[in-house]
């Protein structure tokens, strides 16, 4: 080989090795792994996302909506849709509970909401959901009524007997059909 070629060969050498050696310098370097976030970030985190949470009053106003809309279910004995309305109330009630597990009273004393709703969904709402499973209108409409009484006893524990349940008047919808025999939309 001349020594022209060999030098050829050579640059041609170390050209492809620089090449190769420089792929990706022009992008930054990665960053180090993350740091972990000081106590003081992390409570402005959980204050932040606190934030975001909706109210217990908005979470039972939801209860309110499925609750009245089981009473229009059983009533019409639509069945499976007094039983979807049943597990949202239940659903919903434990959502409620879940945000404001211990509350206080006027007096600084705890109530302990998680013990009540255990109690009703034990009593009355165990008691509504055999009757939609038995298929019985009579019973459902007098257990519906009753369990009114004890949503109203959880009112009052609570320093609220201002919000005083009653049997709705008509649907918190007017877009569900509750007619179980109904044929449209297919």
């Amino acid at each position: 080989m001349t020594a022209k070629r060999t030098q050829a060969a050579i640059l041609a050498t170390l050209s492809a090795l620089l090449a190769a050696a420089g792929t990706g310098c022009d992008r930054p370097a990665p960053a180090a792994g993350p740091q972990e976030p000081t106590r003081e970030q992390l409570e402005a985190r959980i204050e932040a996302l606190e934030g975001l949470l909706p109210s217990q009053s908005h979470m039972m106003a939801d209860v309110g909506y499925h609750f009245s809309n089981l009473w229009f279910a059983g009533r019409a004995e639509n069945w499976p849709l007094a039983e979807f309305y049943l597990a949202e109330t239940r659903s919903h009630l434990r959502w409620a509970v879940r945000r404001i597990p211990i509350r206080k009273d006027n007096q600084g004393q705890d109530i302990n909401l998680v013990n009540i709703l255990e109690a009703f969904e034990n009593g009355s709402l165990d008691k509504i959901q055999k009757s939609i499973a038995q298929k019985d209108r009579a019973a459902f409409e007098t257990l519906y009524k009753e369990s009114l009484t004890m949503c109203y006893s959880c009112h009052k524990a609570a320093d609220k007997p201002y919000l005083r349940p009653r049997i709705p008047e008509e649907p918190e919808t007017d877009i569900i059909n509750f007619d179980p025999d109904a044929d449209w939309p297919l």
